[in-house]
């Protein structure tokens, strides 16, 4: 039965306000019309019955139903909403194989779009083949990359990315799916090309056109990292974060796509994540051996301009960024709306700690808060009128101290001024924060003596006595030199520098040094050339050599014109000061010099006593991080009660635990008068015991001091279970034995609730995993996320 509707809904108002909020249809004006009379007469058998909906007139052609252009509202067509379209196909059909108009609303003007824009569509594995598809305005990227998919019968789980092509050939990356067809610029005539990320983790785009037979099949993960010029740093960041298991199967996937800011002021664009989502699937591709990762290093230089260029950082540092700038990349939070932060106020911890953990989530949430935000429990002590103030705060890594020791082993030489007597090597107790002159005191194996650094067989610097001990090395070889005892009144003293040259046979090698150097110190008065001869020829007593009665023959000096030539005051090059050079004819040097006797030194009983390397374990470093400290003046509290800032005491705890636990050791100690590199050596579990629950799953490793230094990571595979060493472009297998060394940087725990068993068995060439019986018993109360 026919069932007529009111004339007056079947107007223009259909074109108000319910066309606005929603979908509408075109409609052509012909038959509208003619359906309108027949509504209007009331009479079902009226001979003006429009029968089935036939909007021809509208199209160019009934083959491709394209749209005319130039069609005017009202004239050649109406819009009807939804609603009113479904109603009259059903009441009376619509001619078979006509496709219905549908259209959307653009909320930017509030207009039905008459005509969509239409796009081309390839692969970038083929650009020839090309097809045509209209698209909204208010459609996003993503409902075009499913366009793409469907039309070229790409797997829903492929990784694509889009670019844009316009008529000037020129290409730019629609990176963010969810932006519309009109932000990004697109229209009618332009093309957009959808590009498959290979197999091997790579972008066709950017990879280079190598031609190899045999494709390579390795472990996924198992993969090195090339070094750019000193970016160690960066690669072992890189591989203790590709072998978290969370993060790792977080990009490995394609969901971090649709969770990518592009709006948040305080990320990368999304630049960041897709970067280090590069990395991490070449990586785990299987298909590679190394990585070079060229494209991220920029990408981080150029966010962070502290990693520009090609300097030596710090991996922790890197880390800091990197998960700071991932969770900004990532933040599924895309307006952050102010949070007042309120205070216990004697309230249960239970509560504060659930209100601290919404309020933290109502504006960060991302894969790098579920995998590694943990809390802490923060007193603050107002030492005036005791008030307590306890607030909860998030972290990513805990960085926690190391005990310091007071005190610095130090091993130098003695020489005697006895020149029979050879160097003594004595190993000595000194204060840290020392100088010179403690040193001095603690060999008191003299009175008058002179410390010096010698390398390459000169001295690259003579030490005064008020000169602090923290700036000589480990590496540095210290001499100590006894010197004769000269009265003031008698002058001023000359320190003079002794050095043993050879002649060159070719003229154009001129002199080189060779031996020890020895130190001198003379009057100035007594600087003649007869005294000076009589004094160096005492002294060279304890020059090596196959007899005493040749030693007139060995020391080229028998003539005054010999002296004059070889002595010399000079400051360029050599930084010790004045010096007297002696030099050897080569074949006089051979014949009597013995260069094995002139290394040979005695071993003072002291350095039988074995060096006892400080050991600390990890649970003392965390209890140190726990405990009671008073607030520094550059960083008071402002106490509600007083009214004023106070030096409060504050102690923090951890309150909660992450399902991935970060522990950075802070070796690197910097004081107002001390800056060191902390060598302690820290025992640190492999697994832990309850209530931690955690597992070792990668490890950062710093050799080298504050100057310089080198990193290297330890990691275990997610998929064998296998631990392995990292070292750039290097990767060994490693034993659980070898992992806890006094270079561990930075610890990366995994909850062991949250554990992925190993999906393939260890290889049968590998060396079987060790156990190792390392244990921590945690005496702090936590709770896990």
């Amino acid at each position: 039965a026919l069932v007529p509707i009111p004339a007056v809904e079947a107007g223009t108002a259909w074109t108000g306000q319910q066309v606005i909020t929603g979908r509408s249809f075109l409609m052509g004006c012909r038959w509208f019309h003619q359906w309108k009379l027949f509504v209007e007469s009331g009479d079902q058998n009226s001979s003006c019955f429009p029968g089935e909906i036939d909007n021809t007139e509208l199209f160019e052609d009934t083959l491709s139903y394209r749209l005319k252009e130039r069609l005017v509202e009202n004239e050649d067509f109406v819009l009807v909403p939804v609603c009113v379209w479904n109603k009259l196909v059903s009441w009376y059909g619509v001619v078979e194989e006509q496709p219905a108009v549908e259209r959307k609303v653009t909320t930017h003007t509030l207009k039905v779009e008459v005509y969509p824009v239409e796009i081309f569509l390839c692969l970038h594995s083929n650009m020839e083949n090309v097809i045509a598809a209209q698209f909204s305005r208010t459609n996003n990227i993503y409902d075009i990359q499913k366009a793409l998919c469907e039309a070229f019968m790409v797997p829903p789980e492929s990784e694509c990315r889009l670019w844009m092509k316009s008529s000037d050939s020129s290409c730019e990356r629609l990176r963010n799916l969810f932006m519309s067809v009109l932000d990004s610029c697109l229209s009618s005539g332009m093309t957009v090309i959808m590009e498959i990320r290979n197999a091997d983790g790579t972008w066709p785009s950017s990879k280079p056109q190598v031609t190899n037979s045999v494709e390579y099949r390795g472990q996924p993960g198992v993969c090195g990292l090339t070094n750019l010029g000193n970016t160690c740093f960066m690669n072992s960041a890189l591989q203790c974060l590709s072998n978290v298991p969370p993060l790792t199967e977080y990009f490995l996937g394609t969901s971090y796509l649709k969770e990518l800011n592009f709006s948040n002021p305080l990320g990368m664009k999304g630049e960041i994540a897709e970067a280090f989502a590069d990395i991490i699937k070449q990586m785990w591709s299987g298909r590679v051996q190394c990585v070079v990762p060229r494209i991220f290093k920029m990408k981080v230089g150029h966010f962070a301009s502290q990693f520009l260029g090609y300097q030596q950082h710090d991996s922790q540092e890197l880390l800091s960024f990197l998960l700071d700038g991932l969770h900004e990349d990532l933040n599924r939070v895309k307006n952050k709306e102010y949070i007042e932060l309120r205070d216990a106020d004697g309230r249960p911890d239970q509560e504060v700690a659930e209100e601290a953990w919404r309020n933290h989530q109502r504006r960060n949430d991302s894969v790098i808060v579920d995998t590694f935000h943990g809390l802490f429990k923060s007193t603050l002590v107002c030492p005036e009128c005791h008030k307590v103030s306890v607030t909860f705060d998030p972290f990513c890594y805990l960085s926690v101290p190391l005990p310091v020791s007071t005190e610095r082993v130090m091993e130098v030489f003695f020489v005697s001024l006895d020149p029979y007597a050879k160097p003594v090597q004595h190993r000595i107790v000194v204060p840290k924060a020392g100088k010179v002159f403690d040193l001095c005191t603690a060999l008191s194996e003299a009175t008058n003596m002179v410390v010096a650094d010698v390398f390459n067989h000169r001295f690259y610097k003579i030490y005064t006595a008020e000169e602090a001990l923290s700036i000589i090395l480990d590496r540095d070889d210290i001499f100590v030199y006894e010197l004769s005892a000269q009265e003031e009144e008698q002058g001023e003293v000359v320190l003079l520098a002794l050095y043993l040259r050879e002649r060159s046979s070719y003229k154009e090698y001129g002199m080189s040094l060779f031996g020890h150097p020895l130190l001198l110190n003379v009057l100035q008065s007594s600087c003649s050339q007869e005294a000076l001869y009589s004094l160096i020829l005492q002294r060279l007593q304890s020059v090596p050599h196959t007899c005493t009665e040749v030693l007139p023959f060995i020391v080229p000096l028998t003539t005054k014109n010999h002296l004059r030539r070889a002595f010399w005051y000079l400051c360029v090059r050599l930084r010790a000061g004045p010096y007297v050079a002696i030099d050897w004819d080569p074949d006089m040097k051979k014949r009597f010099y013995n260069e094995n006797e002139a290394e040979m030194y005695v071993k003072h009983a002291n350095m039988d006593i074995p060096h006892q390397q400080t050991k600390v374990q990890l649970q003392e470093c965390i209890e140190l991080f726990t405990t009671v400290e008073t607030l520094e003046e550059e960083n008071p509290w402002y106490c509600p009660e007083c009214k004023k800032h106070q030096l409060a005491t504050k102690k923090l705890d951890l309150w909660s635990l992450p399902e991935v636990l970060i522990i950075h050791l802070k070796r690197f100690s910097y004081t107002k008068s001390t800056r060191e590199k902390l060598d302690s050596m820290v025992d640190f579990p492999l697994r832990s015991e309850p209530p931690s629950r955690y597992d070792l799953i990668a490890v950062s490793n710093h050799y080298g001091g504050l100057r310089d230094g080198h990193y290297t990571s330890y990691a275990q595979n997610k998929d064998n279970a296998l631990w392995y060493y990292f070292d750039d472009s290097k990767v060994t297998y490693a034993q659980e034995e070898q992992i806890v060394t006094n270079a561990a940087y930075v610890l990366f725990y995994h909850r062991q609730d949250k554990l992925r068993k190993p999906t393939l068995p260890a290889p049968s060439a590998s060396p079987p995993p060790t156990h190792s019986e390392t244990h921590m018993h945690s005496k702090i109360n936590v709770k896990y996320q």
